[in-house]
């Protein structure tokens, strides 16, 4: 029998590492841009980068928010460079607001319940869209990935008070939007 050498173990735990994040750095992507096909077109340069990189990761952070912090450049890169493109494409192959909802568990029974709770859905998510990037940023990081503030900070890179204040802005504009108080 023979020991595995040192690259096949980092090669495991690379891959490990992938499996347990993949989902979660995917589902931020898809909230963030809505379009399937550029979602796992940036998961996958996010993990990309992060392979060739793996060796200088300095474990100053947790693996989720260094994984994090590449997707947010990596979609940062993404809105700079090709920003007409980007919002083209997003219209013709945007994720469709009933669609997305029917992705959400409900507990709701009746038809017209799940009616109900798709529009909500809807004016939650145009409301995310009407926000700045930053806004959106933080504001997905902390409600589709559930991050905690400290998190959000070291992967956008703001402090705590930012990370705050942009939240507490996103949360004010979502909130009155889906009352029907913009």
């Amino acid at each position: 029998m023979t020991m595995p050498m040192a690259e096949d173990l980092a090669a495991q735990e690379f891959d490990r590492i992938v499996a347990a994040h993949r989902p979660q750095i995917f589902r931020f992507l898809l909230a963030s841009t809505r379009d399937l096909d550029l979602s796992e077109t940036l998961t996958q340069e996010c993990f990309l980068k992060a392979h060739r990189h793996w060796g200088s990761f300095r474990a100053e952070s947790s693996v989720i928010t260094w994984l994090m912090r590449i997707a947010i450049n990596l979609q940062k890169d993404h809105w700079r460079n090709r920003r007409i493109q980007f919002w083209r494409q997003t219209r013709t192959n945007a994720v469709d607001a009933d669609e997305a909802s029917e992705w959400l568990p409900s507990g709701e029974s009746s038809p017209e319940k799940q009616l109900l709770a798709r529009e909500q859905v809807k004016r939650v998510w145009k409301a995310v869209d009407g926000l700045s990037r930053r806004q959106r940023t933080v504001f997905l990081l902390r409600f589709v990935e559930e991050m905690e503030i400290a998190e959000i900070g070291q992967a956008t890179g703001l402090s705590e008070g930012t990370v705050k204040a942009h939240l507490s802005r996103a949360l004010g504009r979502v909130r009155g939007e889906v009352r029907g108080k913009p």
